[in-house]
């Protein structure tokens, strides 16, 4: 099963892979709202929120305090999206990987697996932390465990480096039938090379279709 918050909150549908490419991130509510959603609501002459119907901010500086006013309440998805801004630079912000990671701490604390996520990229690439690989692929397992999609495929590529391909295959499988692309993509290499069957493969790409089907509107 996806992650919670990969799902439109007004359509109910879950959001293409990756998500920051089909969906936007709304300051005011915390929502990620999928481009359909959006784009509806715009052409219904809505030009605030489509979720919670707040006015959109016009600056970074209001964006930010909305965000920093979710921050002292403690809202892990505010937290997680105020580390990125620190990590990737945004709303004003100068990047800073050790802050982004200060933030995505707390934000796992809390409760959000897409921080656990970032967290795991930072200690395998030594991102604002002393770099621990061992570390980030046991988080990245944390998070698949929760459904993150990205962590299962990043796992599947690991053992795979690792020589362990049967324990790879599982897991791109999985990411697979979640709607990962690159999952799919990984498995049919994985073919060519010997590595994986013709069975797999096509166990791969029809779970993968499935996934992306259901991501569809039937309106």
């Amino acid at each position: 099963e996806r992650l919670e918050g990969d799902f439109c909150p007004i359509c109910t549908l879950p959001v293409h892979i990756p998500i920051h490419e089909h969906s936007g991130f709304n300051t005011c509510c915390m929502k990620q709202i999928c481009h359909g959603c959006n784009l509806a609501a715009q052409k219904r002459g809505m030009n605030d929120c489509a979720f919670c119907r707040t006015p959109c901010p016009d600056y970074d500086s209001d964006a930010l305090a909305m965000v920093q006013a979710r921050v002292e309440k403690k809202d892990p998805e505010a937290i997680n999206f105020l580390g990125k801004k620190y990590f990737f630079g945004g709303l004003g912000l100068q990047k800073d990987a050790r802050r982004a990671v200060k933030c995505w701490e707390e934000a796992v604390e809390l409760g959000s697996v897409d921080a656990l996520y970032s967290l795991a990229s930072c200690y395998r690439l030594g991102n604002g932390v002393e770099q621990n690989e061992a570390k980030g692929f046991h988080l990245y397992g944390k998070a698949a465990m929760q459904g993150h999609v990205e962590s299962r495929c990043n796992l599947g590529i690991y053992e795979g480096d690792q020589g362990n391909y049967d324990r790879a295959l599982r897991h791109l499988l999985i990411s697979a039938k979640m709607g990962h692309k690159e999952s799919v993509l990984t498995i049919q290499e994985s073919f060519k090379g010997g590595l994986a069957t013709k069975e797999q493969c096509a166990e791969a790409l029809k779970g993968y279709q499935d996934a992306v089907q259901g991501m569809k509107s039937h309106d």
